[in-house]
This record gives C-alpha cells, sequence and structure tokens, in this order.
C-alpha cells in the first residue's frame, strides 16, 4: 500500500506529464526535426533556445504555440522535401516584399515601441524587421548598446561618417545608443525622435539647457540643431561653423561692427582688433550664457 504522500505525488506527475504531453509532442513532431538540419553548424538556429522566442514553457512565446512554425508557416514542402534540393520556408523573413515577414513579427509584438510602426520611415522604405534584428541569436546585436550602432549605420552612412569626426557623441564607445534619441519602429516626431521635439529629445541629457529662462536665446529654445550637429562636427561642442562664423550668420550688425571675424585679427597680426572676438570661445567669452539666463541683467546673455 502506498503512503498518503506517495499517492499525492504520483497524482502531481500524472497531472504535470498530462499537461506538458502536447508540448513534448508537438516539439518532437517539429521543432526537433527543425532542429536536426538547422543546428549550430548548419543555418544556426539552435541558438534560438536561448531567447525569449524560444521559451516552451512561457505560453506567451512562438515555441509554446507552434514552435518555428509559430514564425516561419507550416513549411511542409520545405521540412520533407529533397534535402538537397528542397523549397524555401512558407516565410524566410527575406522575401522582396518586407510586409510579409514583419506581419509574423506584429503579430506579438504590437503596441508600446512599434505603435508607430505603420507609416514609419523604415516601414515605408520596406525594412524588414530581420534586417535590424537577429531573433535566433542569443544576443541580438541592435539590443546591446555597444553594438547597435554598428547595426544601424549599414544604413545610414551619412551619419557614419559624422561619428568618427572629433567632436561627437560618445555612441562608439557604447556610452549612448542611437535608439536613445530615435525610436526605429516610428514615432510623431521628425527623424522618428524619441520625443515630440528635437529640444525635448536633446534635454533628456542636457537637462541644465531646458530651462525656461528669464532671458530666452531664440534658436536655443527652438531647436538645437540650428547651431549643434548631433551626429558629429569638426568644431567643438559639435557646432556646425567655428565661432563666431556661427554667430555671425545671425547676429551681423547688432551692437558691434559688421565685420566678419575671421582670423586676421589674432595677437601678432597687424590688426589685433578683433582678438577678443577671436579667442578661446570667441563670441563667448562674454556672452558665456548662450543658451538663456535668468539674471536680471542677463538680457545679453553676459551673465
Amino acid at each position: 500500500m502506498k503512503s498518503k504522500q506517495q499517492r499525492g505525488w504520483t497524482v502531481w506527475l500524472a497531472a504535470v506529464a498530462l499537461l506538458c504531453a502536447p508540448m513534448f509532442a508537438m516539439a518532437e513532431a517539429g521543432d526537433i526535426k527543425c532542429l536536426k538540419c538547422h543546428d549550430e553548424t548548419n543555418k544556426p538556429g539552435l541558438h534560438i533556445l536561448q531567447t525569449p522566442h524560444g521559451m516552451i514553457g512561457d505560453e506567451r512565446t512562438p515555441f509554446a504555440k507552434e514552435g518555428c512554425a509559430s514564425c516561419h508557416g507550416a513549411s511542409l514542402d520545405h521540412a520533407d522535401g529533397d534535402k538537397d534540393n528542397r523549397p524555401a520556408p512558407d516565410v524566410t523573413f527575406r522575401e522582396a516584399d518586407a510586409s510579409t515577414g514583419n506581419a509574423q513579427c506584429l503579430t506579438c509584438h504590437v503596441g508600446e515601441q512599434n505603435t508607430h510602426w505603420q507609416g514609419s520611415a523604415h516601414q515605408r522604405e520596406n525594412v524588414a524587421c530581420a534586417s535590424c534584428h537577429s531573433p535566433h541569436a542569443a544576443s541580438d546585436p541592435v539590443l546591446d548598446k555597444t553594438m547597435q550602432a554598428e547595426v544601424c549605420v549599414t544604413c545610414h552612412v551619412e551619419q557614419k561618417s559624422a561619428m568618427v569626426k572629433p567632436f561627437r557623441h560618445p555612441i562608439r564607445e557604447g556610452e549612448m545608443s542611437c535608439s536613445g534619441c530615435h525610436n526605429p519602429h516610428g514615432s510623431t516626431a521628425d527623424a522618428a525622435l524619441a520625443k515630440t521635439t528635437v529640444n525635448q529629445t536633446c534635454n533628456m541629457c542636457h537637462a541644465d539647457k531646458r530651462g525656461p529662462f528669464l532671458w530666452e536665446h531664440q534658436p536655443a529654445s527652438e531647436d538645437c540643431t540650428i547651431c549643434h550637429s548631433p551626429h558629429g562636427s569638426v568644431h567643438q561642442a559639435q557646432l556646425k561653423q567655428r565661432g563666431p562664423w556661427l554667430c555671425q550668420t545671425c547676429h551681423m550688425a547688432n551692437f558691434h561692427p559688421s565685420t566678419a571675424y575671421s582670423g586676421t585679427g589674432l595677437p601678432g597680426a597687424s590688426r589685433p582688433s578683433g582678438a577678443q572676438q577671436m579667442l578661446a570661445k570667441n563670441c563667448m567669452n562674454c556672452h558665456n550664457q548662450v543658451h538663456g539666463s535668468n539674471h536680471p541683467s542677463g538680457a545679453r546673455f553676459t551673465r
């Protein structure tokens, strides 16, 4: 005779076996068949078991539903075809029309970061999710802050060239990521910015420039990119031009002589009158609160 405790364990194990039987049967019939070919050497697939997609015990994941077929379709001809001449799976995620594979992804990945995918720049340009993401990889490079930029710049070559300039954000060092400022899945802002405006996006890090200020410098409060090149520049502080040329694109006659300060007024030259506008931070030698001032006498951003 079994004890009461032994009978309890028997019932518990039987219940677990009954609940898990369909899962194991599915894996044996489908996924293990796939993984016999797609092992660690031939178009590797085993690593998917180390990802959120491959968690059989989590009912929210593709593997818990129909395994590989959840994403790639039944693909019966592919699974049963001639090993040396078999057709492609029903969904390869490399189709000419990216919407075919993307629709599979969007069956699960909806809302939140993907709310504005429809109509986004990447969606309009027929970019496939699999062009950026590696769902079979144990660690998806585009989700790794230290590796993400290498994925983005395969297409964004202009930004790639800017990222090697001497004054830039520390993206190459892995201290920032492209998705820190942009939402690649779309947003309501230009350039798929993470926030509604350029300044709101910049102020996520540069909070000291946010304001509001008693005396506001209109370009600074309107759009940071009027003066700065966010992806990189050859000028300090990622300015678009060196000072005072940058300032003089707007300020040519206000309270100063209408003279374009070049480099001829430096000490030792024949005309030293422009030295104070050219040395060190040039215009900001005097107008050091260029982003705005809260000082009662800061109308000219000098304090």
